[in-house]
């Protein structure tokens, strides 16, 4: 297919509005009008790809923009991961190795482009996920977090006594056993309800006299009502900020015995 046909295909798909231009042998620059929250245009291009094909690329441009702001980890797991991949499967997009690659099939040139930017809008839009989203995505970090790091053999998630309370009032994120001490009480927190709540299950753990070391993990701790802080950090052994931040620490403190050695 020629040039003026394939610049027909990619307008009549997707928006008059765009331009191709040539860069080099078979390699060309594809400019539109949509662009990402902070105003940049999204990075395409036309070239052949590896198997001598046509495919259209953002040549890592969006993964790039995406680690800004976020832990490369945390595009591979929980909610961001799960956007990622319906977007990619949605839009028959490709991710090779950090590159999104669109292949052209049967010269259908301007249908590719047209998924290919709703593929890319959809993946960049997880840097601006909205705070119900947000939370999911905390708490499936976190989750994560302890499964990558810490034995699956000591964790047990949702945890709660059953012999003190067979309906499971009160439950723990994560209880985490250990060989010489107490285990830990891990619970995540991304908000005040959630503070409060688990003030209230460690005053009862406390009062029922079941050994443990309390731990919690903020989303951020600095938007936590002063009153909901200070009772938790009564009860509390250890606190952290937020996850991002103390990935290591936090490890450090769960104790060698504990992690997957």
């Amino acid at each position: 297919m020629n040039y003026e046909e394939i610049v027909k295909q990619f307008k009549s798909k997707v928006c008059e509005q765009l331009r191709v231009v040539e860069e080099g042998e078979n390699r060309f620059r594809v400019f539109t009008p949509f662009i990402f929250e902070d105003g940049d245009h999204l990075g395409i291009v036309l070239k052949k790809d590896r198997s001598g094909s046509w495919a259209l690329s953002d040549e890592g441009n969006i993964y790039m923009r995406l680690t800004y702001d976020l832990d490369e980890k945390d595009l591979r797991s929980g909610t961001r991961q799960k956007v990622i991949s319906n977007a990619l499967s949605t839009f028959s997009v490709e991710d090779r190795d950090g590159e999104l690659v669109a292949p052209i099939k049967e010269n259908r040139y301007g249908d590719a482009l047209y998924d290919f930017v709703q593929a890319s809008l959809r993946i960049a839009d997880v840097t601006y996920l909205n705070r119900e989203r947000v939370k999911s995505t905390f708490m499936e970090d976190f989750r994560s977090f302890l499964e990558a790091n810490i034995n699956p053999k000591r964790l047990h998630f949702d945890w709660s006594d059953r012999q003190h309370d067979p309906e499971g009032l009160y439950s723990v994120d994560c209880k985490i056993d250990t060989s010489s001490e107490a285990p830990f009480f891990v619970y995540a927190l991304p908000s005040d309800d959630k503070v409060k709540d688990s003030t209230i299950a460690l005053l009862q753990f406390e009062k029922w006299g079941i050994p443990h070391r309390g731990v919690g993990v903020f989303e951020s701790q600095e938007d936590i009502n002063r009153k909901s802080l200070a009772r938790f950090s009564d009860v509390c052994d250890k606190q952290f900020s937020n996850l991002a931040t103390n990935k290591d620490r936090l490890a450090r403190y769960l104790g060698s015995e504990s992690l997957v050695q």
